[in-house]
């Protein structure tokens, strides 16, 4: 296998990885599937150590299911689920190629949706709907889904380096259906654009348990103190578009999603706390239910976090 030159540049380690990423992409598309399950399922063994490894993995998991529950196995099962992830991404394409194969996989993706009506009634409401979930499952399913059932949706993207494989995911999201907005560098605000679409009453759905910026709102999350990003909360305030937590995990033969009811909204910092408060009870329960489905590989709670990290981040809050 090759290696990146210790002293590489980071614009070209970047780029070899790129190039890495894409040809990939192109050779597990043509893969046979059960070839490519036992191609990445033995890849995901390899990183986890057969569960020995991932330190900060195994962290996240013992805040959810607790210390003592915490075993090999658990991490194990955790990574073949987030490389079946990266395994749905690469063959996406191929799953729903022509109109024929589209239609299979969305009736399966239909039969899977528990709380479809309380979506339904938000969104024949016409103000527009927030969905908030944790990187949990398969997001881009549920994606395609929305599409097949209400129409185009926006969401927003961490900008990718270099700019080509940035531009790749999103092209190739665009072509399901979705509006993808840069998290960083775009012309105006991604939440400008967001407030717009659910004015139109439209959809908008974000990840909304790892904070990128390290300037999110205190929450308590499984008995211990993390950030989370606000934006899904304000765009409800803001708008006065329904908010609904989304959650998403893998069956054996498929996937599963489910919808909550509405959380409410109301004005001001007391209605914000009210409602990041009931966001992450609700994310809490649904990730209890599927924890080896939760790709959390990195810091989540203060605790966790590099401390110069966190201090910018709070002085930015105060900016």
């Amino acid at each position: 296998m090759a290696r990146f030159p210790l002293g590489a540049p980071v614009h070209l380690r970047q780029e070899l990885a790129a190039q890495a990423y894409l040809l990939g992409w192109r050779l597990v598309r043509a893969l046979p599937l059960p070839v490519a399950e036992k191609l990445f399922q033995f890849g995901a063994d390899l990183a986890s150590g057969n569960g020995r490894k991932l330190p900060q993995l195994r962290k996240n998991l013992a805040r959810v299911v607790g210390s003592d529950q915490v075993n090999d196995a658990l991490v194990q099962a955790s990574m073949r689920s987030y490389a079946r992830y990266w395994l749905e991404a690469f063959r996406l394409p191929s799953m729903v190629h022509s109109p024929k194969a589209y239609a299979r996989v969305t009736s399966k993706l239909s039969q899977a949706v528990h709380g479809e009506q309380h979506l339904r009634d938000s969104f024949a409401q016409g103000k527009g709907v927030v969905l908030v979930l944790p990187h949990s499952g398969n997001w881009d399913m549920a994606g395609v889904y929305l599409v097949h059932e209400l129409g185009t949706f926006s969401t927003v993207a961490e900008r990718l380096q270099p700019e080509r494989l940035y531009q790749a995911f999103v092209d190739f999201r665009e072509s399901l259906g979705f509006e993808v907005l840069p998290h960083t560098g775009g012309v105006v605000r991604p939440f400008d654009v967001l407030c717009q679409r659910l004015r139109e009453g439209k959809v908008v759905c974000l990840l909304g348990e790892r904070d990128l910026k390290a300037s999110g709102h205190e929450v308590e999350f499984f008995g211990e103190t993390a950030r989370m990003p606000v934006g899904a909360v304000k765009l409800a305030q803001e708008t006065g578009a329904a908010l609904h937590v989304v959650h998403c995990w893998f069956e054996p033969d498929g996937w599963g999603f489910s919808i909550s009811e509405q959380v409410p909204t109301a004005e001001g910092e007391h209605g914000l706390e009210s409602a990041m408060r009931q966001v992450a009870h609700i994310m809490e329960s649904n990730i209890a239910a599927h924890p080896e489905d939760w790709h959390m590989l990195q810091p989540l709670w203060i605790a966790d976090l590099d401390a110069r990290r966190y201090a910018r981040g709070l002085k930015r809050d105060a900016e």
